[in-house]
């Protein structure tokens, strides 16, 4: 496509949007950086948002069935089946539920009362709290802090553990959480000599339930009908007059364990039945107000044996904590290293895989292990956005072992299902990729192409021979599928593309661009892995593709051509695409952002440079949208905008940031990747939000995070046979005291490794630079960062002048 706004069709009335030139003090309104400013940076991005709210981020074993939730307050949900779409490998456990709240004393002397009303949780503590992982393990140990105004603060910390500390077999084996209460803190002036707290103990009865109205999307809602526990619990009646710690079993009606507590040495323990709520339980434990005393709080997920939970009390927190530690300890070869001078940044990338591999599961019926798209939400699997997972993500980090296991199931599956669209019905579509029915949420037509992208790029990135033998069969027949697909003609849509069907959750069947651009994603892949082999069907596929993305750029033309207009700042009109060629959709006014055509570059069916794309990125930037966009107030289904270069819908939809990437436009690259580093994750957790303020447990926003910083530094997308080093580094990864280390990144020519630092004069940059290849790039470029000052590069000891494009050969 080339040439300027698209002329003809039918204009809506133009806007051209003016930003006000200042906001009053009292309000909150996004700043848009200024050319004067200095370039973001973790600490600084952290500013351009208020805090999220409703946080829960999951606690498990790899693989396992069952995960536990933690809660931004620290309340701890035990659910081995709740999610919002039911898959069978859980029905067995619904309602077999727990939670415990943690109740703090109220000023004055008492606790407050339990629920009584339908009410979001936040409500009661406006979403916030202090929450972090402990850094000096490398189990995923969350804390939670309780600073109390008496004059102590609590750290209460949470890990999970299965029993032997080794890999899941049954997938269903007990699993315990261990929390810890812990005086961290007595205040010399004003600190008690003891303390009591409160936990609630009762079923789970903080749920995602989502209004949609303004920031509140699916915020975590209480339901206090939910909370009695049927049959309800018992504890023996303790006498302690040592002091000493005891182990006290608190048993269901069956006489099954359904807590642990290990009380503090000279502390108390006592339970009662909530006088306000039938069926709730107040746990009272009192602990000495001297820094290092704590309460231990055991819970399995599914209530065991009294003899079996002793066993496990009896291993003690430290003893299972050293078990969980060959657990979480990464042994493979193929692991990159990222290590910044910002260690949010680094945190992130070391907690990420974690999570992922927590939000996954192996199926107990088949044995087969899968990404998940998310915890105490979407325990099930949307394709499309759990791809990313792999092939922006954990492939991307080297965790190829770990891809190769969770991506079994699309090889058992692939032509077992019909495409989700009416045109396809009666056909049979050997080659089609697609969820299991047993994990399926809502299948989307960009479900194959995206299965495909991760076959493809895993290939390309690994050059596993293995792995190609045994998936090559598989990758050429979803190549025949698209072309089946796109030789249909009994739609209402453009023809040659692929047809109508369910593009997204809308429920409604459009020709969406998320199905084009996925499909040819993973069909473009599949043909450079082909090609790269010598394989006899790759000139053909290769034609098509072209044929392809010919028809798919005439039809964005055509589109142009009908759509609404609005006007940029020097009075120019320009299209504003629906996401879909045909039919109609229900979200248009975020979907266009999330799912429509700004997807086209990504899949390298358009150029960023073109006019139109470049249009469309300012629309969302700069369009009438942000005139009506309230940051505090807004929900993920209004009117999308870029703030801080991150959709204001669903953060891991931020497709401009490769409009950026490839146009080398480094302020608004530098700038969304700070944006989503604090915008998409919990600053606290890094767990990732689907829209802000509402359903976490998942890992979406982590794929474009990941691929971006990669790439600003190790870059092999750009431009066929070239790799680019440094041509987006963000200039708070140059430093003079650490050295910023980009170890064993996976590329298409191999594992890159690139180490630098700055003299201490700032004016010389350091740069090591090695490559195992296993197909050698015709040049490597190495790009001069624009750091004021800077006057040489060395590279591997040969040294260049800053400002210089040094190639490589």
């Amino acid at each position: 496509m080339t040439g300027g706004a698209a002329a003809g069709g039918a204009l809506a009335t133009a806007v051209n949007f003016t930003a006000p030139a200042s906001a009053q003090a009292d309000t909150f309104v996004p700043t848009p950086l200024a050319a004067t400013d200095p370039e973001p940076n973790v600490e600084r991005s952290k500013n351009w948002w208020l805090p999220q709210r409703n946080v829960w981020t999951p606690i498990g074993w790899k693989g396992h069935l069952f995960r536990f939730n933690v809660v931004y307050n620290g309340a701890l949900i035990c659910d081995p089946a709740w999610v919002m779409a039911a898959k069978p490998n859980t029905e067995p456990y619904r309602g077999k539920n727990f939670q415990t709240t943690v109740v703090m004393p109220q000023r004055g002397g008492g606790f407050r009362d339990f629920p009584d009303s339908v009410r979001e949780v936040w409500d009661d503590d406006l979403g916030y709290w202090q929450q972090g992982w402990q850094e000096d393990s490398d189990v995923p140990v969350l804390w939670t802090e309780h600073r109390r105004h008496e004059g102590l603060v609590i750290k209460q910390s949470v890990f999970a553990h299965v029993p032997g500390g080794g890999p899941v077999e049954t997938a269903v084996e007990p699993i315990y959480s261990w929390t810890r209460f812990e005086v961290v803190y007595a205040d010399p002036l004003i600190a008690p000599k003891d303390f009591v707290f409160q936990l609630w103990l009762s079923g789970s009865y903080m749920k995602p339930a989502g209004p949609y109205q303004q920031e509140n999307g699916v915020p975590l809602t209480i339901f206090p009908d939910t909370a009695p526990i049927a049959g309800g619990l018992t504890m023996q009646r303790v006498w302690n007059p040592s002091g000493k710690p005891l182990t006290v079993p608190i048993t269901d009606s069956e006489g099954k364990a359904k807590v642990i507590v290990i009380t503090a040495d000279k502390g108390s323990i006592a339970m009662t039945e909530n006088p306000k709520r039938k069926g709730v339980y107040d746990l009272r434990l009192g602990l000495p107000v001297t820094v290092g005393a704590h309460v231990d709080v055991l819970i399995p997920m599914l209530p065991q044996s009294v003899d079996d939970a002793k066993a496990e009390a009896a291993l003690g927190r430290d003893g299972a904590l050293a078990q969980c530690k060959g657990h979480w300890q990464e042994q493979g070869t193929t692991l990159a290293t990222v290590e910044t001078p910002e260690n949010y940044v680094n945190q992130v990338v070391r907690r990420g895989p974690q999570l992922a591999q927590i939000v996954a599961e192996k199926s107990p019926d088949t044995g087969l292990f899968t990404f998940l798209s998310g915890s105490y939400a979407y325990d099930v699997l949307w394709s499309t956005p759990t791809s990313m997972v792999s092939h922006m993500f954990m492939d991307r980090l080297g965790y190829h072992d770990v891809v190769e296991k969770h991506i079994e199931i699309y090889k058992a599956t692939q032509g077992t299902r019909v495409p989700p669209g009416a045109v396809f019905a009666g056909g049979s579509y050997p080659g089609y990729l697609s969820t299991p029915k047993t994990l399926q949420a809502i299948d989307w037509m960009s479900d194959h192409g995206a299965i495909l992208e991760i076959l493809s790029v895993h290939a390309l990135l690994t050059d596993r021979r293995e792995f190609i033998d045994k998936w090559l069969d598989v990758i050429v027949k979803a190549c025949d599928f698209v072309v089946q697909a796109c030789a249909l003609t009994n739609h209402s849509g453009v023809k040659g593309l692929m047809p109508p069907g369910h593009s997204t959750d809308e429920g409604v069947e459009t020709q969406g661009f998320i199905s084009q651009c996925f499909t040819y994603k993973g069909f473009a892949s599949a043909v450079e892995l082909l090609q790269r082999l010598k394989h006899p069907r790759a000139a053909e596929f290769a034609t098509f593709a072209e044929t392809f993305r010919t028809t798919f750029a005439q039809a964005v033309r055509d589109l142009a051509d009908r759509s609404k207009k609005w006007k940029d700042a020097e009075g120019k009109e320009w299209p504003v695409f629906r996401p879909q060629f045909a039919g109609e959709g229900v979200w248009d006014a975020f979907t266009m952002l999330d799912t429509g055509a700004l997807m086209s570059v990504w899949a390298g069916l358009l150029p960023a440079s073109d006019p139109m794309m470049k249009s469309f990125v300012e629309f969302f930037r700069v369009g009438p949208n942000h005139r009506i966009y309230d940051p505090v107030h807004h929900n993920a289904l209004y009117p999308a905008v870029l703030d801080h270069e991150q959709s204001s819908a669903e953060p891991c939809y931020s497709w401009n940031m490769f409009h950026n990437w490839q146009l080398g436009d480094r302020a608004h690259f530098i700038e969304g990747l700070y944006g989503l580093l604090t915008g998409g994750l919990s600053q606290d957790t890094y767990i990732s939000s689907e829209h802000r303020n509402a359903i976490y447990g998942n890992l979406f926003s982590y794929p474009i995070i990941v691929w971006s910083l990669l790439h600003a530094v190790v870059d092999d997308s750009l431009t066929p046979d070239q790799l680019y080093l440094l041509r987006l580094c963000p200039l708070e990864w140059l430093s003079a005291d650490k050295q910023t280390r980009f170890e064993k990144i996976p590329t298409k020519f191999g594992p890159v490794t690139l180490r630098m630092s700055l003299d201490r004069r700032r004016d010389t940059l350091k740069v090591e630079f090695s490559g195992d290849w296993h197909h050698k790039p015709k040049q490597t470029v190495v790009e001069s960062p624009p750091l004021p000052g800077l006057k040489w590069i060395i590279v591997n000891g040969n040294r260049y002048r800053a400002g210089r494009r040094i190639v490589l050969r």
